[in-house]
């Protein structure tokens, strides 16, 4: 007895003196966090996004389909040169943004490498919806190569892969500014207070004009922008109507079933709740 009571003071004297070990190295964490934090709120060169009042960030909101459709022709003609959309299929654009007829259509322009054949050999096919849409190059190296070292990413899921999502896509596009006085400039690089380091070596993509929507809209750089990054933000997400619908559907059952529930249960206990008792 007297044993395993010295025994249970000996372990909880080594395990307070190893959380008070722990204590400088916790104040050392907190303290380089502090200050980083607070260089990094002082640093001018980093600008937040501002956000923007998305059409479908409402809780009932859903994807505007013609924006979709606008952001796709936007990617294709201007982003699809440089990074690819790895995640989404030709199918996953049907009843989205184009009808069957028109993605397998898109999808026969495009030649896809299939194989081996009965001899053992690669070959190329006209697309079809199954397919995943193609990458401009066959490998990071190729890339790399082809952008003076810059590795353009792919855009599946650049806005869950970004802090600020839609928003910083949006300030991405339209943040490119003549690089500031004191600052000398870079060759192969450009200014963008909304990227990390300032420093992007992507050109600015949009033009006002570089792109002919099929509704009339006018395609502004601002117009693009936005479209596309909505077209970014469904790509990340294709199932976030269905998923809002699905909870929109599970909270009227939920309600029409509390509702019976309280019904029954006040049918239930009313004689109990109601009776009197006498006493002779």
């Amino acid at each position: 007895m007297f044993a395993a009571r010295f025994a249970s003071r000996a372990a909880l004297r080594r395990l307070v003196s190893s959380e008070s070990s722990l204590l400088p190295s916790l104040a050392a964490g907190a303290t380089v966090a502090t200050v980083t934090f607070s260089m990094a709120a002082a640093d001018d060169s980093i600008i937040h996004p501002i956000p923007q009042p998305w059409s479908h960030n409402g809780m009932l909101d859903s994807y505007d389909a013609a924006s979709i459709r606008r952001g796709h022709m936007v990617y294709t003609q201007v982003c699809a040169s440089c990074h690819g959309l790895s995640r989404i299929a030709y199918r996953n654009l049907v009843g989205v943004c184009y009808s069957e007829a028109e993605a397998k259509a898109m999808a026969e322009d495009t030649d896809v490498m299939d194989g081996p054949n009965d001899e053992g050999e690669m070959f190329e096919r006209a697309g079809k919806l199954s397919d995943y849409l193609p990458s401009p190059y066959p490998n990071e190296e190729a890339a790399r190569y082809a952008n003076n070292g810059a590795y353009p990413p792919d855009l599946s899921l650049i806005v869950k892969a970004r802090h600020g999502g839609a928003d910083y896509i949006f300030a991405l596009l339209t943040g490119y500014k003549e690089t500031p006085a004191g600052i000398a400039p870079r060759e192969t690089q450009y200014y963008n207070p909304y990227f990390g380091g300032s420093w992007i070596g992507m050109p600015p993509p949009l033009a006002d004009g570089a792109v002919d929507y099929d509704d009339g809209t006018p395609a502004t750089a601002t117009q693009m922008a936005k479209d596309v990054s909505i077209f970014l933000a469904w790509t990340s997400e294709p199932e976030h109507d269905e998923r809002k619908l699905a909870g929109f559907k599970a909270l009227v059952a939920l309600t029409i079933m509390f509702g019976f529930t309280w019904y029954y249960k006040r049918v239930k206990w009313s004689p109990i709740k109601n009776r009197r008792l006498e006493l002779y």
